[in-house]
């Protein structure tokens, strides 16, 4: 039978069968500049950054790019794997990914996610790399780890004279995965080891020992190197170059860096005994590891570990409130294209009136959480010479941090009900956003440890408290909703103080305080009424214990202009 004749079968024979025809499939959302077309984050960088629009820009294009989307896909899908010995059984405690997980953190690396702030000179320097690792967290959250981690750990180098060549390091733009040496390196990636089982988020109950080895010249620089015993029950990215962790000398809690790659060549003994099996986060090693005279630098003072680490908590909070808020926008993102390219009873889901009204509520969700976050990065560029900067990013860092993580989950839960079944199957990448959203609220301190700060830091210095009021007090008067949120917040503050039992909604308060007073000084009217009318202390909207029950005084108009400022349009 000739090819011809038999295509001409086949083609008969499907038509004959045929079953039926795809109609009505929403368009994937790909294709678009996650920077470009985000009316916040463009209005927010001509603010604080404008020498950084080109480089948000460039990263908001891949954010959009298929391609890249595919090798989020492929880096969920394609699990790492521990490799403990090799084939001759030598030792190597080593993890092997896809070939897309490098791919992916290439890109971040190229893009500056990790390293703009300590690379730029340029003012707000922190806003600007903010913004990179918001459009990073709608690319892949798995890498999200790494890069934050990255940028924390500058802040411990630069702070230990014996770090320097890592100081440099971690400033690098090109990715390299390999276990060379820090100084034939281009970049390093860094980890931080910490939790041990008895002792979870309490560092003080760390019993991982350390006993004094040597003193050495270390790339031009005296290094005290001690040797480690113990075990760490998370330890995330254990193919990291190097990790800050915590020993006890002593009986003082004293923090450490830990080469894996010792200067001779010769890698240290860090032995990773398991890869954690999680709920999302899964392109992304997590591990358990244990230290048998393992090798390790001191980091500051004997004793004083605890409060060097938390020195660069800081900087991991914000990226988890950064991140979380790019997580939330990336899920509507996905909800604003599944609706407005699929009809249902006559129009687009979108234009249906339960539908605006859940999407308007989602976005104004959205556009509070991303500007407190790039709040905190705002004052983070300026610790060091604004005393109330700094005063404010104490109390504004955990809060921002809890909340922000806190409401990722609800976004994106809500997102998936906009994509109905279609949201919970795997080749669509709401499935993976709805097993990641939890995690960053656990990371890096959970809520009630979040709360707990915010709390400890206004009862040890009660400037944090007139730093926060001092904020708003300057909006007084514009809008009487928001100025009885800021009474409220001030009751929830003065009680807290006085009884941790009322932690929890103190630390809602004020995230909500900071979110109006942003929403009131950047956003336009639309989203400032239906924030106030809903989400202050007896509002008149009648919110709602879910999204989309924006009521009373918030109409169909008004919820329509606010998705629309959501909305971002193809390239």
């Amino acid at each position: 039978m000739s090819s011809t004749l038999s295509a001409a079968i086949q083609t008969e024979t499907a038509g004959r069968y045929s079953t039926h025809t795809v109609l009505n499939q929403a368009q994937p959302a790909s294709g678009f500049n996650a920077f470009s077309g985000d009316a916040v984050l463009r209005a927010a960088i001509d603010r604080e950054a404008p020498w950084a629009a080109d480089r948000c820009a460039a990263l908001g294009a891949v954010a959009g790019d298929e391609a890249v989307q595919e090798l989020a896909r492929l880096a969920n899908r394609h699990l790492p794997e521990l490799k403990t010995h090799d084939r001759f059984g030598n030792r190597v405690d080593w993890v092997d990914f896809h070939p897309s997980w490098h791919q992916l953190m290439s890109l971040a690396w190229k893009h500056e996610v990790p390293t703009l702030a300590w690379r730029t000179n340029q003012k707000n320097g922190h806003v600007a790399r903010a913004v990179l690792s918001y459009l990073w967290n709608q690319v892949e959250q798995g890498t999200g780890c790494p890069t934050g981690m990255a940028y924390a750990s500058h802040a411990g180098f630069e702070a230990e004279p014996a770090l320097a060549v890592w100081a440099e390091k971690s400033k690098g733009t090109e990715y390299e995965f390999s276990r060379r040496e820090v100084g034939d390196k281009p970049s390093v990636v860094i980890g931080y080891a910490m939790t041990e089982k008895q002792g979870g988020s309490d560092l003080r109950e760390t019993q991982t020992t350390a006993r004094f080895s040597h003193s050495a010249d270390y790339h031009g620089k005296t290094a005290h190197w001690y040797e480690l015993t113990g075990h760490k029950w998370f330890c995330s990215v254990p193919q990291s170059d190097g990790f800050f962790t915590l020993a006890k000398v002593g009986g003082g809690v004293t923090c450490f860096f830990l080469p894996r790659t010792l200067p001779d060549g010769s890698y240290n003994r860090f032995f990773v005994q398991r890869l954690k099996d999680k709920a999302g986060n899964k392109s992304n090693a997590s591990s358990e590891v244990e230290y048998a005279g393992t090798l390790a630098i001191r980091v500051g003072e004997e004793g004083r570990g605890i409060r060097e680490i938390l020195s660069h908590a800081h900087l991991t909070r914000l990226d988890f409130a950064i991140g979380s808020a790019g997580l939330m926008r990336q899920a509507l993102t996905l909800a604003l294209r599944h609706t407005t390219t699929r009809n249902a009873f006559g129009t687009t889901i979108a234009d249906r009136p339960m539908m605006t009204n859940v999407l308007a509520d989602m976005a104004v969700e959205v556009e509070a959480a991303t500007l407190m976050a790039l709040r905190v990065a705002k004052a983070t560029d300026q610790l060091a010479e604004n005393e109330h900067e700094r005063l404010l990013a104490r109390v504004a860092t955990p809060a921002a941090k809890f909340f922000n993580c806190s409401r990722a989950p609800s976004i994106v839960y809500e997102a998936l009900q906009c994509h109905g079944g279609n949201g919970f199957i795997e080749e669509n990448p709401m499935a993976r956003l709805y097993r990641e959203a939890p995690l960053n609220s656990v990371w890096e301190g959970t809520a009630n440890m979040m709360c707990m700060d915010v709390r400890r830091a206004m009862i040890k210095d009660t400037r944090t408290i007139d730093a926060l009021f001092d904020e708003v007090r300057p909006l007084a008067g514009q809008d009487a909703r928001f100025d009885a949120l800021v009474r409220h917040t001030e009751t929830l503050v003065r009680e807290a103080v006085r009884d941790e039992f009322l932690a929890r909604p103190m630390t809602e308060a004020v995230a909500r305080v900071l979110q109006g007073a942003e929403l009131l000084r950047h956003s336009p009217r639309e989203v400032v009424d239906v924030f106030l009318a809903t989400r202050a202390p007896g509002a008149a909207g009648a919110w709602g214990a879910h999204y989309g029950t924006l009521a009373l005084t918030v109409d169909q108009p008004m919820a329509r202009t606010i998705v629309r400022r959501a909305m971002v349009a193809p390239a």
